[in-house]
Parts: structure tokens; C-alpha cells; sequence
């Protein structure tokens, strides 16, 4: 979201542009000799003019001002606006992220950026440190929807924290829903190999990846699998496509009901991944439900852990989940052993550069 600036000339009070008699011009100069009451105050009026209105007409910053601008912009800024601005085709690809994560998103968006999809990516930053660091380097890319959690530590998986940052997306979702877009949302410990959309085929309301890591067959169903031994299934909410459609807006809306119902105790450790499926295992006979392949779309799970598989299927990975570990590091690490930690050599392929 670029703006330009026009310069225009501004009206100088000091600048004489019609000579006076040589007497008015004596005058003048004694009127307004640089150190004259009359002198020091125009000078200080032009100071407050330049320091206090300039900034707000779209300037980068003030001259004098201590506040930028684009802190007021970006606080202001809508989800209806931002998803306006990224929105190619009708669609839009989501993440939400905090301050902690920024490395991750960057890792993300280099995969996503090497598959000519950035342009349409919208960060919903759950913090205003995030808000600010990604409009500074990437303007309009990133928004926030009030109330944004306090905390800008790195939650812990289990924990209430973890929880109350995951349980605000089916709400971001459902809002960019109900505003027309079709949306792809993904967790930021993704990677992408592959483009996925070519994956999207037909117009099912919502598409979902499987996150048990038992091998399934490569020509395996696309419908809901089956439920597990805790009565649901045991799908990912980390990778979802979801076309504009009464049926997704029903699906996400019955998630929001799931997580009011099931919240977070010590006792419960909830998380928003127990209550998606149940949304989904309770909408199945209304909604027209799609299960991506997981040989293109495998958890954590399988990738890193059977790599037996890996090279049977090789060439055939489109987005690489690092799920199935838990902790900042350990993840990176992770990715860092399989070549997949794009951002110490190559953060030049981010459309936010080096963080």
C-alpha cells in the first residue's frame, strides 16, 4: 500500500517577494531583524506548523514530530481493509503471529515468495510490536483485530496462553468469510515446496489435512476419516482452506461454539485443534468436506520421523508441517537438519528482508 508524497511549496511570511521603496525596505529590516520579538514568533509558528500537521498528511514521519504517523495509520487499519488490499482472486492466506514467531513467519513467507503467492498473504498480528514490524518492512500486509492478547511471549503448546492465541482464529476466519474472500489459513512452522492451490480441486466448502502419521494410501478417500478412540477425528487445524460458502461460515461458527464449551483449565488442557474436529464430526451431513492428500500435505509426524517414506514419495511434498515437537528451538532446529530453514542465507527472499 505505497503512497507518494507531493511537495508543495510552502508559503514563506519572511519571503519578500515584492521589493518596497528603499524606505519601506529599511523598515521591514528593522521590524523583522532576525532576533526581534515580531521574527522569533513567526519562526516558532512555522516550527509548529511543520512538527504538528505535516505528519499527518501521509508523510513517513514528522520532521519534528516524535510520533510516526503510521503508528495511528496501522492501528486504525481494518480487517475489511487489509483483506481489500492482499485479496488476489478472491482468496487470501492467512496467519496469525506474535513477536516471538517473527522468525518463523519470515522462514514461511521465503517458501510461500518462491511460489508467487506472497502477494496475497495477510499477516493478523497478535500484538502491536508484530503490527508495526511488518507494515514498517511490508505496508498493508498485516493487521490486528482488538483485543490483542497482552502477552508477547512464546506460548507453550498446553498452555492457556497457547490456548487464547489459537482460539481468536475461527473468528479472524469467519470475519474474512462473511466479508466474500475464500481464505487458506496455515501455521507459520509450515513450509511450502510446492504451490498448493493446484491440490484445491473441485468447490468443497473446506479442506483439511489428516494429522495421524500412519501411512495411508497415495489414492486414499478424500472424505472425513472415521473417529479415533476419543469419539472425533484427528484432523490438523493448522493447514485449512475454506471457499466463501454457507457451509464453511457454518463449520467455523460451530468451532466457536466447540471452544466456548470446551475452554481452558489446569485440569483440561485444551487447545483449538479437539474442538475444529468437533466441528467438524458435527457438521459432516451439512457441509461438503475435502481430506488433502497426505502425501502432499504430511504431518510432522510422518515427514520427519519415517524417512523411509520420504524417499518413496519424494517430489510429491507441496507443505511441510513442523508439528509433533514442541519448543522455539527444537523446531528450528529441526528445520535446520532437513534443509529447511530458509532464513539465515536466503532472508533476501522475504518481502520483509532480514529481521
Amino acid at each position: 500500500m505505497s503512497s507518494f508524497l507531493h511537495q508543495r511549496t510552502i508559503y514563506n511570511p519572511l519571503s519578500n517577494q515584492h521589493p518596497l521603496s528603499p524606505r519601506s525596505s529599511s523598515s521591514s529590516s528593522r521590524s523583522f531583524s532576525l532576533f526581534s520579538p515580531t521574527a522569533l514568533l513567526v519562526l516558532l509558528s512555522l516550527l509548529v506548523i511543520l512538527g504538528v500537521f505535516l505528519p499527518w498528511a501521509d508523510m513517513p514521519e514528522g520532521l519534528f514530530s516524535t510520533v510516526k504517523p503510521s503508528i495511528t495509520k496501522w492501528r486504525s487499519y481494518t480487517l475489511a481493509q487489509a483483506a481489500s488490499f492482499v485479496a488476489k482472486n478472491g482468496t487470501v492466506i492467512v496467519c496469525a503471529v506474535s513477536q516471538p514467531y517473527l522468525p518463523f513467519l519470515n522462514n514461511w513467507l521465503i517458501s510461500i515468495s518462491r511460489q508467487k503467492h506472497q502477494d496475497k498473504v495477510l499477516v493478523i498480528a497478535e500484538d502491536y510490536a508484530t503490527l508495526y514490524k511488518v507494515n514498517e518492512r511490508w505496508p498493508g500486509h498485516a493487521v490486528l483485530v482488538p483485543p490483542a492478547p497482552n502477552s508477547q511471549t512464546a506460548h507453550k503448546f498446553g498452555s492457556q496462553g497457547f490456548f487464547n492465541f489459537t482460539s481468536r482464529r475461527p473468528r479472524h476466519l469467519l470475519q474474512i468469510l462473511e466479508l466474500g474472500y475464500n481464505v487458506m489459513y496455515n501455521d507459520v512452522d509450515m513450509v511450502w515446496l510446492a504451490d498448493p492451490f493446484p491440490y484445491l480441486e473441485g468447490n468443497h466448502d473446506v479442506y483439511f489435512t489428516d494429522d495421524m502419521p500412519q501411512v495411508k494410501p497415495l489414492k486414499h478417500s478424500r472424505a472425513l476419516p472415521p473417529p479415533g478412540k476419543k469419539g472425533r477425528t484427528y484432523i490438523c487445524s493448522c493447514m485449512i482452506f475454506l471457499h466463501s460458502t454457507n457451509g464453511a461460515k457454518l463449520v467455523m461458527k460451530k468451532w466457536i461454539e466447540e471452544l466456548q464449551e470446551q475452554p481452558w483449565s489446569k485440569a483440561k488442557k485444551a487447545n483449538d485443534q479437539p474442538a475444529f474436529n468437533w466441528a467438524l464430526n458435527k457438521t459432516a451431513g451439512e457441509v461438503d468436506l475435502y481430506l488433502l492428500p497426505q502425501v502432499a500435505f504430511p504431518t510432522g509426524g510422518l515427514y520427519f520421523k519415517n524417512q523411509t517414506w520420504v524417499q518413496e514419495t519424494k517430489g510429491r511434498h507441496v507443505i511441510i508441517h513442523n508439528n509433533y515437537i514442541t519448543g522455539f528451538e527444537k523446531k528450528i532446529k529441526r528445520f535446520r537438519e532437513f534443509g529447511l530453514w530458509s532464513v539465515d542465507d536466503h532472508a533476501d527472499e522475504s518481502p520483509l528482508g532480514k529481521l
